[in-house]
């Protein structure tokens, strides 16, 4: 926390103290799972089920939610929640953050210090979010504070591409900014010049089935046959490498 209210009252110095422990993190999770997990869940060391326990903690996190509140998909709620505070706790004796922590500190920082975060209201007073889409509530929350007050916030980003909900990440904040920001003005980006005319066809129809979306129509620029498949993937890990 030392670490990360430092970079924000002053970056330069800071740069090589703020990492990312993901790979650290993933480490002690796996740990914690192959370890201390009760006997009876001995079995449950199935492929999907790592991946999900970092999801979790990383949705816990973000959603500042108390672990009380919160009911694992992948293991009994008692051993998650161990395995969360165990976590906690690993990180914090070892002086280290993962990407989720410095969301948090940054967060209560911003709104906590008015002089911090009018600092840096002033430093960007233009802001840019790129793939919009995958944003989480915590980074949206953020990103408001840098933006206010002149609200010279610039995003793009595609609802239909938005793939990372097991992540956090929640589409309907993008359905939603224009409530947030009333005088805000969107310019469609509606000509296709990656995929032939047969994929985005195809396309359409699948998603056209989700009503919870901007309606939005396709121009394709090649005309180029092409061939396309579905093909069914039962986990993340898979889709991730696919």
């Amino acid at each position: 926390m030392a670490r990360s209210m430092a970079f924000l009252r002053n970056p330069t110095p800071c740069l090589s103290a703020v990492r990312k422990e993901h790979s650290w993190g993933r480490a002690e999770i796996r740990y914690f799972k192959g370890n201390r997990l009760p006997p009876e869940n001995a079995d449950r060391r199935r492929e999907g089920v790592f991946e999900g326990l970092v999801q979790e903690i990383s949705i816990v996190k973000n959603g500042r939610m108390p672990i009380e509140h919160y009911y694992s998909a992948n293991c009994p709620d008692d051993t998650f929640r161990k395995i969360y505070r165990s976590y906690v706790d690993a990180c914090r004796q070892s002086r280290l953050l993962d990407f989720d922590d410095m969301l948090l500190y940054c967060y209560d920082l911003l709104t906590g210090r008015k002089d911090i975060l009018a600092g840096w209201q002033n430093k960007f007073r233009y802001v840019l979010v790129d793939e919009f889409q995958d944003i989480n509530q915590l980074q949206y929350d953020i990103i408001k504070l840098l933006a206010a007050p002149q609200n010279n916030l610039f995003i793009v980003g595609d609802d239909d591409q938005s793939i990372y909900a097991f992540r956090g990440a929640k589409p309907e904040i993008m359905l939603h900014f224009p409530k947030d920001f009333p005088d805000a003005k969107t310019e469609l980006l509606a000509c296709n010049y990656r995929s032939t005319k047969q994929i985005v066809e195809a396309s359409k129809r699948v998603i056209g089935r989700n009503k919870n979306r901007y309606p939005k129509e396709f121009l394709r620029k090649t005309e180029r046959e092409n061939r396309w498949w579905c093909v069914r993937l039962r986990t993340a890990r898979r889709r991730s490498f696919s």
